[in-house]
Formats: C-alpha cells, structure tokens, sequence
C-alpha cells in the first residue's frame, strides 16, 4: 500500500472515532460541569499516554519541538474540549456537528502557514464553498437563537485547525501517537491540578450516559482518535487528508439522531450531502 492511500484510510479511521465526540460530549455535559470534562479527559488521556510512552521507551522530543507540542496541547487537549464543551450548553450537538464542516478549510489554511503545502487554485473553491454552506446553514438556522454557541464552535473550529496542521507536521518527525502523547503528557501538570480543584463536591448525581460520554471522549477522541488522525494527515497531506472532515457531520449527524434521538431536519441533512459533494473537488485538487 503507498503512502498516500495509507494516509487516507489512517484519516478516515480518525474521523470516524471523532464523530462520536461532540454527541458524547453533549451527553456529558448534562451532569458533569464543561471545565471539568476538559481537564478530567486531558488528564485520563495523559496518564494513558505516559504509560505508552514509558513502555514503548520512547525518547522525549527535541526542545524545538516543544512550542510546537505547546501549540498541539493548547489546540486539541484544551481549546477544542473546552470550547465545545461549553458551546453544547447553548446548542445541540446535531446543530454543533454541521460546524465540523468548516475544520477542513481551517486545517488547510494552517498547513499552508504552517506545514508549507501549496495546494491549487481549484482546491480553494471547493473547500470554501463547502465552508460557505456550513457558515450559510448556521447564519439561517441557529445564529439568531443562540449567538453564544455559534461564536464558541466557530473559536473552536479555529484552534483545532491549528492544532491539527502543527501535529501533523510533527508526526513527520516524531509519529502520530507520539506527538498527541507527549501534547497531553506537557499538559498534564496543570490539567491534573485544575481536575482536583473542579471536581464535583460528590458524584452521586452523575448519570451512567455521563459517564459514558466521559470514557469515550477521554480515550478515543483525546488519545486513539489522534492515533490515525495525524498519522493520516503526515502520509497524505494536511490540506488533502484533512478534506476527510466533510464526512464527520454526516457521521455525527447520524450519532446525534440514533443515540441522542435529536432532531436533524432535511435542512442539515441537504448541507451535509452539498458539503460531501465538495471534499471530492477539493481532493483532486489538493496537490
């Protein structure tokens, strides 16, 4: 298998273990507070991820890699969850998951700035028209009713596009689960310290759903999913791979329909095919 096809098939994993993070995390939001879940699946994911480093004796990274690490921390262990986190009280995770369709363009814009592709011309079309339809979509059907939670997703769309472009150039060096490991292990002093200090004063009230949504964002969308993820973009490239982004709406669309029975109106449905149809333009002009 070359290289190209292994990046794609090791993206598409990854976006299938992210479709379940905002339906999860909407889930645990309901009982646990959003700066909690931040910093506790940071912390869980760390713990995990020192292990894997010390088993495998792994050497730590150079110390010009280590803004760059920062960068990854500050992006996907906190910006991300915690955004997010707190964006799912103001709006649902099916109105939520159409925001994913913007992540593409934004990781392509910080792999030109920061992993130095140059995509063509064509390339650009199809993933801002694709960005247009989401941005369109949540400008007529939630901006008005919730500004709050619109504003924090479009914030969080921006620094995991960071996130991702800075990881995936690391991984060229370091490998994928290296990188998203040695990102949580570099913040897992301070997320550790702020888990105490929010942790819930008992846990009694906290539901089995909310516990559930906690696991599974703390292993796969913290740790697992990052596995493939930058894997992927480092073999197939940031812009090209990171197309692979248009499908987590429809995937997590699904998930909030079946597990969370929420609504999705043919409205999200029709932007979610639209934006689909593009991330194929946007493929064959990537490079």
């Amino acid at each position: 298998m070359d290289k190209s096809a292994s990046g794609w098939i090791n993206g598409f994993v990854g976006v299938l273990i992210f479709s379940g993070s905002l339906p999860a995390t909407r889930v645990a939001v309901a009982d646990f507070d959003p700066v909690f879940l931040t910093v506790a699946r940071a912390t869980i994911a760390a713990l995990l991820a020192l292990g894997l480093l010390v088993v495998f004796r792994e050497k730590r990274p150079a110390r010009g890699d280590l803004v760059s690490l920062v960068v990854v921390a500050l992006g996907v262990v906190v910006g991300f969850p915690l955004l997010t986190a707190l964006a799912l009280q103001y709006v649902t995770s099916a109105h939520s998951i159409v925001f994913i369709g913007l992540l593409p363009l934004a990781t392509a814009i910080f792999g030109v700035l920061r992993g130095g592709e140059r995509p063509k011309p064509a390339f650009w079309l199809f993933s801002g028209l694709g960005s247009l339809l989401v941005a369109g979509f949540a400008l007529t059907q939630g901006f008005a009713a919730s500004p709050v939670g619109d504003l924090l997703m479009l914030a969080a769309i921006g620094v995991c596009g960071l996130g991702y472009a800075e990881g995936a150039k690391l991984s060229r060096r370091l490998g994928g689960w290296q990188v998203i490991s040695w990102a949580l292990v570099i913040s897992l002093p301070v997320m550790g310290v702020l888990m105490v200090l929010t942790m819930p004063v008992s846990f009694a009230g906290i539901g089995r759903d909310a516990w559930i949504g906690l696991t599974y964002v703390s292993l796969f969308s913290m740790l697992i999913g990052f596995v493939f993820w930058y894997r992927g973009l480092a073999l197939g490239g940031i812009a090209a791979v990171g197309q692979l982004q248009l499908l987590q709406p429809l995937f997590g669309l699904l998930l909030a329909a079946t597990l969370l029975h929420e609504t999705v109106g043919w409205s999200m449905l029709a932007v979610t095919a639209a934006v689909v149809l593009c991330v194929a333009g946007a493929k064959r002009f990537a490079s």
